[in-house]
């Protein structure tokens, strides 16, 4: 058996006395882990620093073994990252929101949002709506994807401003008046026809309203948490750059979200 394809490196740890078992995003064969020959070594342990783009062989006798890979730097901007909290705390958000992808199952919209975040990682004013987009479109890979293209009561697709918890469906300023405690908020960001640079409210309405599904859908039926993973990327966002940060939330959470506010 035997592939080539490009991967964005999630991490590696060290196996044995020089070698290194290498966990790849790749374009083509999703979430895929192979055995680096060296890996441990001064040459070739720059090349496996999260965040990385590599180009990469796989090789093994069958299809289920863990198999050997063979890389070569593309895009070496993990060094990038060091100086900027922000980023270090995003690519390992990043990381474990892509483990929860099964392993070697394709997923290429994610690997090219992944791409896309990573490009603008370093600057907060586009990493913080970058990473809401990211969660969205995980979610919908998971098969929890929000339908924010028309309201839900009415049909309608402009004026969308809130989205239901138990449909996951967009809702008008109109319809949703009435129960707009227990909705959650749809930044303007999130709807195609938005180009403006979101403000750090919009940015907090996004981070809640994603936070929510997928502590719901994911999370929680796994037993998982990345909480702190989450916040720490998030409090980061706003130390570094308020204006461009997440707006601090204000009073009690909406009903909609009382159970979940832990991914904030």
């Amino acid at each position: 058996m035997q592939w080539t394809d490009e991967g964005i490196v999630l991490g590696s740890k060290r196996h044995g006395e020089g070698n290194a078992i290498l966990e790849l995003m790749t374009r083509a064969h999703g979430r895929h882990l192979g055995l680096v020959r060296g890996g441990a070594n001064a040459r070739l342990r720059p090349v496996l620093q999260a965040g990385n783009c590599v180009s990469c062989t796989w090789r093994a006798r069958l299809d289920e073994h863990l198999g050997h890979y063979m890389v070569e730097a593309l895009d070496a901007r993990a060094a990038s990252f060091l100086p900027i909290p922000h980023a270090l705390y995003g690519m390992t958000y990043l990381a474990a929101l892509c483990r929860l992808l099964p392993e070697r199952d394709s997923h290429p919209q994610v690997h090219a949002a992944l791409v896309h975040l990573l490009d603008g990682l370093i600057d907060p004013r586009r990493a913080a709506p970058d990473m809401v987009r990211f969660e969205l479109r995980l979610l919908a890979e998971l098969g929890f994807g929000l339908d924010l293209s028309a309201c839900a009561a009415s049909g309608v697709e402009t004026d969308l401003v809130y989205v239901s918890p138990k449909s996951a469906r967009a809702v008008s300023r109109q319809a949703g008046e009435p129960w707009k405690d227990k909705l959650l908020v749809l930044p303007a960001f999130l709807r195609e026809s938005y180009g403006d640079d979101p403000s750090p409210q919009d940015i907090a309405d996004g981070f809640e309203l994603t936070g929510f599904f997928l502590a719901r859908h994911v999370l929680e039926p796994r037993g998982v948490s990345l909480a702190n993973a989450r916040a720490n990327f998030i409090a980061a966002l706003r130390r570094e750059a308020p204006a461009a940060g997440v707006a601090e939330r204000q009073g009690e959470a909406p009903a909609a979200l009382r159970g979940y506010y832990h991914q904030r």
